[in-house]
């Protein structure tokens, strides 16, 4: 069980204070006098980014009173010359010192607690005060009291302790608004070390085990904020141990690179440490430090090994520093050409993101989705994963295989997803009960959560499936070999679906396949029920959780599993690109056996081209009267959504099913994947017909991307099959590609699907490899297109900084798909709603531009994609990598309620209770134990949105593999 929770009770008394206002306002006769809306009251948050000439500035207004504010006015003004250049998320003007900024149409509506941002660029010279006065509709705005700034000055980043030995915990904390630190607590990721209320704050640990750690200080003020540092990662070794700086080192040709060495512990007499190159490129070696001498009084003080390199080698060699009676260190150092200085740039990042103690791996070597725990978007929790992070990790071996000619963490990395992602037999075994004639039963999707459970209809006919025989015939099983989507890694929720096991429960170490979205395109994060993918009726309700979400006269325990395409797709194109290159190293053979496994996935990845119940292609409307599909005539050939399977738990009485999905994005395609299956040989499906299914995929999807493609140049929502998930009949005038509809914001609307510019983003990237593989005429015309626009909305600032498209705005549709014959688009257009300097997307977006620009010669791709990349290097590194802080607004959502139909009672595997009054947060009570925590409660009591720096998996690896990419292809 889940220990006593605290309780909110600032956020439940101005909970009950609201309906204690609402019931009189309902009750009103008509000869009473009517209630007068409550003051309005807010505070605005005010942060620049200077670079001495011009800043860039973000404000966050916050909503303090009770009512909500529909249309808001911010004013405010300088004291010296600062001049407005340009404004987003919001209508900017200036008039002498004077500022205005009017509301855009999308942040209009202030919810009572909720804030909204805005932000501007200007030029000034001379002085640049902060203002201090802001009213928001005429009334005056007090400023959003800061939190404390915390930073754990002690251990250092990558330290090395013996196991028992203290470990020296140090923190300084600074209050601010004339507020006092109370106290300082220190963490292991969330377990609670120790709480220090004096300065300097310090504690010591003796108490660590063996393994890798990530610590954090958190202080609190006297005005009851809160704020917790950056981690810092360690290792704790089960003895004494030779200590490295790190665990990478880029040597460029003719120069040499040196790092520190050290011991993990203190001795009772000198200890030498001789350092070797062991196995690797002999045209590295040791020229400093290769025997060191450490004494009982210098054993923590660092000394420095130095590698050469000579003028003409590349690659990896492996450096061993021993010592007798202490564990080794390696560090792998890499030759690299003497004008890459990119190239040593992926390895330093690389260095940081496979560091154990930098907290990005789980103890299985599987990566999180953050370092970070307190997080939701598509996954709720940091520590869960997703098939995206191991495609990205897959990404990530390969480039290291280019450049060190090492290929081992590529298989690896396969092997890790192959062991912990792929469902094994054990996860799916009775898919040999399945009937490709009749693939699944047919249940609408509706529009709402709480419309559901949706009831299932034997009397929608479904088409046949007509891969599932030639996918058996070629590799010999009933099962699928495609990856799950969701993980929960340390098995937070408690429900122990580990590979190979089915709920083992919240005693289970291991990850844990879960799931999450069920209900409809309305469904957000914030209103879903977790649920096990092995539902064995041991958690949730009498029938689990499966009620919750279909209607059906009976349960019976059973498996599911739900794919996402781009991430299976990902997952080809880095098979693509590493065996490209270890076959330019003369290495292909070390990788093809994991080259076919991808040339595998592929292969089953042609479900995502089928309608979800395997329905005629093309004019589909009325679930009845839409025709089954017969063959292929049920393919879009578009990578859609997902695609799913499950089936019965008893395997003496077996069903199985599978479905498709009918919707697909503009940002899910992949060209790039589809050339590879379709025109490389060592990717070549072994199905009958999966070469020729990918051959036609290509086509489609690149005509898809022109039919998307804005006046402007940004590419637009996508399609669908089954309008409204139910087979509806849409709009009349909504355009068609190929017979499917036309669909601003397909498969989910809380947020809008396609106003993400990381979409575009990394959509585009595939186009722009795909275009610099082959040059293609179709994609360097949609790419002409799109860059252009994308580059005109970019702005970088010249101290490095930058701004690209964040949230984007669409309006019309496209003209009807014609081939012979595409329409102009005219009536389709984009507007960008806000800018962000998200290093994640800014990565994506820099790779798109390398390939484009390396096979157009546009120098002014090439120089955009140089600039983000610099900027990000020059201004945004930390311990762990490379981050910006984000403020949080949408983190008021914690307390939204979850829809659970009135009756329906059942419990988390923690013993969190699940019935009509759940929330997000009540069901996931876990989140009150996180050193975060406090951000999210003071939030949710009135306080200003919350920030929080955060280094996802994906964006790291996209970071260092833009890094990558540059070096081959423009440095």
């Amino acid at each position: 069980m889940h220990p006593p929770r605290r309780r909110r009770t600032a956020r439940r008394l101005w909970t009950a204070v609201v309906a204690a206002l609402a019931l009189p306002l309902a009750m009103m006769g008509t000869n009473s006098t009517p209630a007068q809306a409550a003051a309005l009251q807010c505070s605005v948050d005010y942060k620049t980014n200077d670079w001495g000439s011009g800043f860039t500035a973000d404000l966050t207004i916050t909503n303090r009173g009770t009512d909500v504010i529909d249309g808001w006015t911010l004013t405010y003004g300088y004291t010296g010359n600062q001049k407005l250049g340009n404004g987003w998320n919001g209508t900017w003007s200036q008039s002498g010192q004077s500022i205005t900024v009017k509301n855009a149409g999308h942040n209009a509506r202030i919810t009572a607690g909720a804030a909204v941002t805005t932000g501007a660029q200007f030029s000034y010279s001379g002085g640049n005060a902060a203002p201090t006065n802001f009213a928001v509709n005429g009334t005056s705005c007090t400023g959003a009291h800061q939190p404390p700034i915390t930073v754990l000055t002690s251990p250092a980043a990558g330290a090395v302790y013996t196991q028992g030995d203290a470990v020296p915990l140090a923190a300084t904390a600074a209050a601010a608004d004339n507020a006092t630190i109370s106290k300082v607590e220190f963490y292991d990721n969330t377990t609670l070390l120790g709480t220090d209320t004096t300065a300097p704050y310090s504690l010591s640990v003796s108490s660590l085990t063996v393994g890798s750690h990530s610590l954090l200080a958190k202080a609190y003020d006297s005005l009851g904020a809160s704020a917790e540092s950056t981690p810092v990662g360690v290792t704790v070794a089960s003895g004494p141990a030779v200590v490295t700086s790190q665990t990478q080192l880029p040597v460029q040709q003719g120069k040499s690179a040196s790092y520190d060495v050290k011991l993990s512990t203190q001795p009772s007499s000198n200890v030498t440490v001789t350092t070797a190159r062991t196995t690797g490129n002999s045209g590295l070696s040791v020229t400093g430090g290769a025997s060191l001498t450490f004494t009982p009084s210098n054993w923590n003080t660092a000394q420095k090994v130095t590698i050469t390199a000579n003028s003409s080698g590349t690659g990896a060699a492996t450096f061993e520093s021993t010592a007798t009676g202490h564990a080794k260190a390696t560090v792998t150092a890499t030759q690299i050409a003497a004008t890459k200085a990119y190239d040593a740039r992926f390895l330093e990042l690389y260095g940081k993101i496979t560091n154990p103690a930098n907290g990005y791996f789980s103890p299985e070597g599987i990566p999180y989705h953050s370092v970070e725990t307190l997080i939701v978007e598509a996954p709720d929790h940091g520590h869960e994963t997703t098939s995206e992070a191991y495609s990205y990790l897959l990404w990530l071996q390969a480039m290291y295989g280019k450049v060190t000619g090492d290929w081992a963490k590529f298989n690896g990395a396969w092997e890790i997803m192959e062991k912990y992602m792929i469902p094994t037999h054990a996860d799916q075994p009775t898919n040999s009960f399945y009937n490709a004639s009749k693939p699944a039963t047919y249940a609408p999707e509706l529009d709402t959560p709480n419309e559901y459970p949706a009831k299932l209809d034997t009397g929608v006919s479904v088409g046949s499936d007509p891969i599932a025989g030639e996918l058996k015939s070629a590799y010999g099983t009933d099962d699928v070999y495609g990856m799950h989507w969701l993980q929960d890694v340390d098995n937070t929720y408690g429900y122990g679906n580990s590979p190979g096991k089915c709920e083992a429960g919240p005693s289970d170490t291991g990850p844990s396949y879960i799931n999450t979205f069920q209900r409809g395109a309305q469904e957000s994060v914030w209103e879903t029920v977790p649920q096990p993918t092995c539902d064995q009726f041991k958690y949730g309700g009498a029938n689990g959780y499966l009620d919750l979400f279909t209607g059906d006269a009976s349960y019976a325990k059973q498996w599911k599993f739900t794919n996402a395409p781009d991430a299976d797709a990902r997952a080809v194109q880095a098979a693509y690109w590493a065996d490209k290159w270890a076959d330019e190293q003369g290495k292909g053979g070390e990788i093809s056996a994991t080259v076919a496994k991808a040339a595998k996935m592929g292969d089953y990845l042609r479900y995502a081209m089928y309608d979800k119940y395997f329905k005629k292609v093309g004019n589909c409307a009325g679930a009845s009267s839409c025709p089954a599909g017969t063959g292929k005539d049920a393919s879009h050939y578009l990578l859609s959504w997902y695609y799913a399977w499950g089936g019965a738990t008893d395997t003496s009485a077996g069903w199985a099913w599978r479905i498709g999905s009918s919707h697909a994005h503009g940002g899910y395609q992949n060209p790039m994947a589809a050339y590879a299956l379709s025109n490389y040989a060592d990717l070549k499906p072994k199905s009958a017909t999966g070469q020729v299914d990918w051959a036609k995929s290509l086509e489609r999807q690149v005509e898809f991307y022109r039919w998307l493609q804005s006046s402007e140049g940004a590419i637009a929502g996508g399609a669908t099959n089954s309008w409204a998930g139910r087979y509806a009949t849409p709009p009349a005038g909504k355009s068609t590609f190929y017979g499917m509809y036309y669909d601003q914001q397909p498969v989910y609307h809380d947020p809008p699907s396609n106003q993400w510019f990381g979409f575009q983003a990394w959509s585009m990237e595939r186009v722009a490899e795909y275009y610099q593989q082959t040059g293609n005429a179709a994609a360097k015309a949609v790419l002409d297109k799109w860059v252009d626009w994308a580059l005109s909305e970019t702005t970088v600032n010249p101290d490095g900084t930058f701004r690209i498209p964040s949230t984007l705005q669409w309006s019309g549709q496209p003209d009807t798909w014609n081939a012979s014959s595409p329409g102009a688009n005219n009536g389709l257009h984009v507007t960008v709603a806000d800018y962000t300097n998200d290093v994640g997307v800014a990565a994506a977006y820099a790779k798109t531009l390398t390939y484009y620009a390396d096979r157009s010669g546009d120098t002014a791709a090439a120089t955009t994609a140089k600039a983000l990349l610099d900027g990000m290097w020059d201004n945004y590194q930390d311990d762990l990598g490379i981050a910006v802080p984000e403020t949080r607004a949408d983190y008021n959502r914690f307390d939204d309620p979850v829809y659970v139909p009135s009756g329906w009672t059942g419990t988390m595997p923690n013993g969190d209770a699940i019935n009509s009054s759940s929330t997000f947060e009540s069901i996931r009570s876990f989140y009150e134990d996180d050193p975060a925590w406090s951000k999210i409660e003071a939030y949710l009591a009135g306080g200003a949105a919350p920030s929080f720096t955060y280094h996802r998996f994906w964006a790291q690896a996209d970071i260092a593999l833009a890094m990558g990419s540059y070096a081959e292809l423009l440095e």
